[in-house]
């Protein structure tokens, strides 16, 4: 057998062995400087998250992991005034941040920490985005298993490791550590579930996998006695029963993706228009046939498309559109060839990525451009809702699903604030939905997702302003032509600062690229990846 066959074996049967299997923990952090009795941040430009426009020269002095004041100290283009900055204390320090731009620690609020499935460690993931200023996250199913979701989250609060604050949700659908406990099917077995989990100290519980109508309502119900937080993918096993409408009514705090959403837009069936051959469990029917959802929904600017999305705004409820996990579907050979992949992919995880029956998201059996010009439509009209939403006051929060479909974790992220943007927001408006929605969604904002005193110092500095140019967060930054006819690259994100603890974003991915190297020389094949070639 031809090795590129032994390889595809090897994937599958990885993939199946090794789906809910942890992956190694991060080790201990030895990089990142502090945090400081007194740090402050000198003449940087803040951006603050919550929808005000840029004001600086600014100082911002943090006491450990706490924002302790905040003072404007002069004029753009006019030199400081010494006398009126706030003073460094014995032992502090200074980081000058002249002419650069500092906005709060993004959050990304639809995250996995890697997976053996995709033979993605830890360290790599947390690298990856901290180096792209993502400094929370929401592990939205701790497929790693509870316990050592819990366990990375306690050694991340510690900054015993590098890595984003980690909020745990359980996904409802998977069994207790160890196996142990079966997936809820009666309202008693949901109860008992979440009151088990709820004393194991997770943060909320998600939901997928078609739980029944009876069961999604009393686990939301005992959700709230516990005061936890919820988030759900409705997938298409019980959404003719049971839409975001349901949910939202009975509480949960954050629709994914957008499933759920346009079957609560019907106004002429109650079930999508399936093919007679449609069988779930094919990943190309799925997710294929999802691209004309939307267009089977109630129209934008009818009655029954305003009746929705008032009621929802009027229950507080957050979307998370994940656009970023989806935008191969619109156009393959763009995700693909994305050129952040050659140096930052593992070998793995593209290995993953390839198409395949079994792999979550590799349901690229015969793509066609037929495809494609279905999902661009699906795109408008879903963007469409999205920005209404927000317009109207609706929360929208940014988060990014990466590790499938072509999604790289950090990079993915950047490339949902872009989609975003395509969809209609204001840069300062996106910003907003990367920071301080995410925060208010968790029930964190008097903590996170902003700028103020008394919050912690999680931050991402960069050297231009992201306003003019959001591609300038991705960590192979942007290329430009400059005044003297030079072709050069920005610099992306030069500090994240979390914990108060100031991370070197370049000597992150620095770290990354080495961890793919390394994993690149031990493999007796290489992939049909950008700038390799396949052994025969």
């Amino acid at each position: 057998m031809h090795k590129p066959h032994l390889l595809l074996l090897f994937l599958l049967l990885f993939s199946l062995n090794n789906w809910a299997q942890p992956i190694p923990k991060a080790p201990d952090r030895i990089c990142g400087d502090g945090p400081y009795d007194q740090l402050i941040i000198r003449g940087v430009t803040l951006i603050n998250g919550d929808g005000s426009p840029p004001v600086g020269p600014v100082d911002i002095v943090v006491a450990q992991n706490i924002i302790e004041e905040i003072q404007v100290v002069g004029y753009p283009g006019v030199p400081i005034d010494q006398e009126k900055r706030p003073k460094l204390k014995a032992g502090g320090r200074e980081l000058d941040c002249s002419e650069m731009f500092l906005i709060p620690g993004l959050i990304d609020m639809h995250a996995h920490i890697g997976g053996a499935a995709q033979g993605t460690p830890a360290e790599y993931v947390y690298k990856l985005w901290l180096s792209h200023g993502i400094t929370t996250i929401r592990e939205v199913m701790s497929r790693n298993g509870l316990d050592w979701t819990l366990e990375e989250k306690q050694r991340s609060a510690k900054n015993e490791i590098a890595a984003p604050r980690i909020f745990a949700y359980m996904g409802f659908s998977m069994k207790d550590e160890g196996g142990r406990g079966t997936t809820p099917t009666s309202p008693d077995q949901a109860r008992k579930w979440i009151k088990r989990v709820a004393a194991k100290g997770v943060d909320g519980v998600k939901f997928r996998y078609g739980p029944t109508p009876e069961v999604m309502e009393a686990a939301l119900t005992e959700l709230k006695k516990h005061g936890l937080r919820s988030a759900a993918h409705h997938d298409q096993m019980s959404v003719a029963q049971w839409n975001v409408l349901h949910s939202a009514r009975l509480g949960l705090t954050s629709m994914e993706h957008w499933y759920g959403l346009p079957e609560a837009l019907f106004d002429d069936k109650t079930v999508q228009n399936y093919s007679l051959h449609y069988n779930y469990s094919n990943e190309q029917d799925r997710f294929g046939e999802a691209g004309v959802l939307w267009l089977q929904a109630a129209k934008p600017g009818s009655k029954k498309w305003h009746q929705v999305m008032d009621e929802l705004i009027a229950l507080d409820f957050t979307l998370v559109p994940t656009f970023n996990i989806y935008e191969a579907n619109r156009d393959l050979q763009k995700a693909r060839r994305a050129e952040w992949h050659e140096l930052y992919t593992l070998p793995s995880l593209w290995g993953f990525y390839l198409p395949s029956k079994i792999s979550h998201g590799s349901y690229w059996h015969d793509w066609t451009t037929e495809r494609e010009i279905q999902w661009r439509k699906n795109y408008e009209l879903w963007m469409q809702f999205i920005n209404e939403y927000k317009n109207k006051g609706g929360r929208v929060a940014a988060g990014s699903d990466a590790g499938f479909i072509y999604q790289l974790y950090g990079f993915s992220y950047i490339r949902e604030l872009e989609l975003l943007k395509e969809a209609g927001f204001h840069p300062l408006e996106i910003l907003m939905s990367a920071t301080l929605k995410g925060a208010q969604a968790l029930g964190m904002e008097s903590k996170l997702g902003s700028i103020q005193v008394g919050k912690f110092a999680d931050f991402a500095i960069l050297q231009e302003n992201p306003l003019e140019n959001l591609k300038i967060l991705y960590g192979t930054g942007a290329v430009k032509l400059t005044e003297d006819n030079e072709v050069i690259r920005t610099t992306g994100i030069k500090y994240t600062v979390k914990d108060g603890i100031i991370y070197n974003a370049k000597e992150l991915l620095k770290n990354v690229r080495t961890i793919v190297e390394r994993s690149k020389k031990k493999d007796d094949f290489e992939l049909a990846q950008p700038g390799q070639k396949r052994k025969n």
